[in-house]
């Protein structure tokens, strides 16, 4: 008998790997994300299933509805077996392309980041950290793509940046006009 090593990116090799999760502890529906998912391909047929297993084991609840952007994916099954029932995939263009929506059974859906599969160790770790600590106001492609703002840089609005004690970096004063001569009465 003949041993076969499959290359990481084989959609055989992605279904059996754990998958690399990272969820808010509280799942309070606050923040921009409930936590991240960084799949080892593009193949949903291969990657779905090991994440709606990781998230109903997580969550102790069943995985209803997998909810995706239809052009960052590759395969993507109409359904997907799980335990005891077909966990239906829908597909959209009108969804954000770095999300995946799962509907949960007895509980409000979860949103999760999606990492894109080719990205590097250290901003992909970074981003499953972001997306699990809070994301209140942080765009999802901010959490792949972060930018620190250099103090006293303006931002993306043209307001100058925070400062870290929570206060606003006041603008340069305008140049004003020298002042008029003062009047004396006599």
């Amino acid at each position: 008998m003949m041993t076969t090593l499959l290359p990481p990116s084989s959609p055989v090799l992605a279904a059996q790997a754990t998958p690399r999760l990272s969820l808010n502890a509280v799942l309070d529906q606050r923040g921009t994300v409930d936590g991240a998912w960084w799949p080892r391909t593009r193949d949903a047929a291969a990657e779905l299933p090991a994440l709606i297993s990781a998230i109903d084991l997580r969550l102790d609840r069943a995985v209803l509805r997998v909810g995706l952007y239809l052009d960052a994916w590759d395969h993507i099954p109409h359904r997907i077996p799980a335990p005891g029932r077909q966990v239906r995939v829908g597909w959209f263009l009108s969804a954000d392309p770095h999300l995946i929506t799962l509907s949960i059974a007895g509980t409000a859906p979860i949103a999760l980041l999606v990492i894109p599969p080719g990205t590097a160790d250290g901003p992909a770790m970074a981003a499953l950290a972001l997306a699990a600590a809070g994301t209140i106001g942080v765009r999802p492609a901010d959490m792949l793509h972060p930018v620190v703002p250099e103090e006293g840089s303006r931002g993306r609005d043209g307001s100058a940046s925070w400062e870290n004690e929570g206060g606003r970096i006041a603008a340069p004063a305008p140049a004003s006009a020298p002042a008029p001569p003062a009047t004396t009465w006599s």
